[in-house]
C-alpha cells in the first residue's frame, strides 16, 4: 500500500492551499517563508519538520500530529493546539507569535518556548512541568489548574497566575516577575 507522504523536501515562499497537501503528511520537511494561514491541516502528520518564518495563523489542526516539530519565527495566532492529536505531541517554539492560542489539557512536558509572544494564551489544565519559557511575553495568559512543577519563568514577563489554582512546586520565577502571583489580591506594592 502506497503512503501519501511528502518526504525530505524543502518548500520556500509558497502559499499552501488544501489541494497542495498530501493525505497523510510530511516527514523531515522544511518550510521557509510559507503561508498556511486559515488552512485546514486536520488529520495530517508532521514528523521532524521545521517551519521558519511561516504564517500558520488560524489553521485547523483537528487530530493533526506534531512529532519533533520546530517552529522558528512563525506566526501562529489563534491556533487551537488542544484539538491536535495529543498522543505523541512534541514541538518547540522560538521567536514565535502565539497570541490567543490554546493548549487546553495538553501534556507539554519539557517543551521549550524561547522569545515568544504568548499574549492571552490558554493553559487551562495543561501539564507544563519542566517547560522552559525563556524571554516570553505572557500578558493575560490564562493559567488554571495547570501543572507548573519545575517550570522556568525566570526570564519571562507579564504573567499573572493564582498560586492556589496551579501546581507550583520548584517553579522558577525572577524577583520582579513573582509579583504576578499576587495580582488576585489587589494589593499595592511600593519600592
Amino acid at each position: 500500500m502506497q503512503r501519501d507522504i511528502i518526504d525530505e523536501e524543502q518548500f520556500s515562499n509558497r502559499v499552501f492551499e488544501k489541494t497542495d497537501l498530501p493525505k497523510e503528511g510530511f516527514e523531515y520537511c522544511e518550510f521557509i517563508n510559507c503561508s498556511f494561514k486559515d488552512n485546514d491541516l486536520s488529520n495530517l502528520i508532521f514528523t521532524e519538520c521545521t517551519f521558519k518564518n511561516c504564517d500558520l495563523s488560524m489553521i485547523k489542526i483537528q487530530n493533526t500530529s506534531f512529532r519533533d516539530v520546530k517552529f522558528v519565527d512563525c506566526k501562529l495566532l489563534g491556533v487551537r493546539f488542544d484539538q491536535c492529536d495529543s498522543l505523541i505531541l512534541s514541538f518547540d517554539f522560538e521567536g514565535c507569535t502565539l497570541n490567543f492560542a490554546s493548549f487546553y489539557q495538553l501534556k507539554l512536558k519539557q517543551t521549550k518556548f524561547t522569545r515568544c509572544n504568548m499574549q492571552e494564551v490558554e493553559f487551562i489544565e495543561t501539564d507544563l512541568s519542566k517547560v522552559l519559557l525563556d524571554q516570553c511575553d505572557l500578558a493575560r495568559a490564562l493559567f488554571e489548574n495547570a501543572n507548573l512543577e519545575e517550570t522556568d519563568f525566570s526570564t519571562s514577563y507579564n504573567y499573572s497566575m493564582d498560586p492556589e489554582l496551579n501546581k507550583l512546586k520548584n517553579t522558577k520565577f525572577s524577583a520582579p516577575g513573582v509579583l504576578g502571583l499576587l495580582d488576585k489580591y489587589s494589593i499595592i506594592i511600593k519600592n
